[in-house]
């Protein structure tokens, strides 16, 4: 399986979690089946609010799976449109994350949990 997660920083496994999807600087890709690990920058991330394009955002990487902390309506329903799950991530590292995500710890976003806009911090949700 192949898991997304956005992140502010590069530090591959160790990297933070980043609140939102659509204003993360990078997304860590974790292939759980080969056990390796990408970083590819967010293509996507200066778009106007409202207007993410999620599969740009992740390069053209194909994903079967994203967790996130925050993510919008736009993202949400294009990243479901391309057959990819979508999982609330919980603050902390990629590395814990996955480990939540494997264990079933993680719920998938619902369309009542996403975020109406771009406030907060790091440019994230209040949620």
């Amino acid at each position: 399986m192949k898991i997304a997660l956005p992140t502010h920083e590069n530090k591959g496994i160790d990297s933070p979690v980043h609140g939102h999807f659509g204003s993360a600087a990078y997304f860590v890709i974790v292939d759980t089946s080969e056990n390796s690990l990408e970083v590819v920058a967010n293509g996507n991330r200066e778009h106007l609010h409202g207007q993410c394009q999620p599969l740009a955002a992740l390069g053209g990487k194909s994903v079967d799976a994203v967790v996130a902390g925050g993510i919008g309506p736009g993202a949400l329903s294009g990243l479901r449109a391309a057959g990819i799950r979508v999982f609330r991530g919980v603050e902390g590292t990629v590395r814990e994350n996955l480990a939540l995500l494997q264990a079933g710890r993680l719920p998938e976003f619902g369309s009542d949990h996403v975020c109406p806009h771009h406030h907060g911090p790091h440019g994230g949700c209040t949620h």
